[in-house]
């Protein structure tokens, strides 16, 4: 199906543009799509696919659970969405994504990734090997023997910008299984679709700066992500969030660029998901 004759309630994805990067070809992400094996551990139904030869994620909206917070069905939407301002921020924390028909119906598809299985960008350690140079300490607790275990996670430029593109899009979900682990210590972040509600809902496993000042380059693209929201990328995502979640989001950038440094955690709201991976 290509990108013009998708359902009306499917916005034309921005990234299939002439502009956008050349491989994999936009003639190929519009390919037929075809199911080659379902992930099982996710809750809601989740696909590896494969147009032409390369591999996605493929997941249905017919096959979304709707949750108390998010009811309305249109997670795939927000995912498409976190992508959007993941190209805005220019950091390439979310794999390619977009919307489009397939076997089981209008869904989210994404480019597969192969993560280094090596690498654990975030961890649980007994509290008396927790690293220290180059880890950030986010809490303390016991496991289901009652030993002393810490939470941690790397103290990365990588991971740092995810930390605050999730404070950005108010991200209810960041996992340590959501966060890849690439060869040459690339981090990607995936399933975004519990993301810009209009409500606070930042949970989180990358609380390791809380409190700490942004960086100069970290508020100079939040500001560029701001100033987007009042020309093209605020214009595109009205097909994809609501009028009131995009002015959060707008409100959450303008708070980051007050304050100048991360969050703390806040509010009634758990701080970090759950489970944590």
């Amino acid at each position: 199906m290509a990108a013009d004759d998708l359902p009306d309630e499917v916005p034309a994805d921005p990234a299939l543009s002439a502009s956008a990067d050349p491989a994999p070809s936009i003639e190929l992400l519009a390919g037929p799509l075809e199911i080659v094996d379902r992930i099982t551990i996710a809750s809601n139904a989740t696909f590896v696919g494969r147009i032409g030869e390369t591999e996605v994620v493929y997941k249905p909206i017919m096959g979304e659970q709707p949750l108390w917070d998010f009811p309305d069905g249109d997670l795939g939407h927000r995912e498409a969405a976190a992508y959007l301002v993941s190209e805005a921020f220019g950091w390439d924390i979310v794999p390619r994504t977009w919307l489009r028909d397939g076997p089981l119906g209008v869904g989210m598809v994404q480019l597969w990734q192969d993560v280094d299985p090596a690498q654990d960008a975030v961890d649980i350690k007994p509290v008396a090997a927790v690293p220290g140079e180059g880890w950030r300490l986010v809490f303390e607790g016991y496991d289901d023997r009652d030993r002393p275990v810490a939470l941690v996670h790397e103290d990365s430029a990588e991971l740092r910008r995810m930390a605050v593109f999730d404070v950005v899009v108010n991200n209810a979900d960041r996992k340590g299984g959501h966060i890849l682990e690439m060869p040459g210590g690339h981090r990607h972040g995936i399933d975004h679709g519990l993301t810009f509600h209009e409500d606070h809902k930042l949970r989180t496993v990358l609380w390791g700066w809380a409190g700490e000042p942004l960086l100069p380059d970290e508020l100079a693209r939040i500001e560029a992500v701001r100033q987007d929201l009042d020309a093209a990328l605020g214009e595109t995502l009205t097909a994809y969030i609501t009028v009131t979640e995009l002015v959060a989001l707008a409100d959450r950038c303008e708070h980051l660029l007050q304050s100048a440094a991360f969050p703390h955690p806040r509010g009634r709201t758990p701080a970090t998901p759950y489970p944590l991976f």
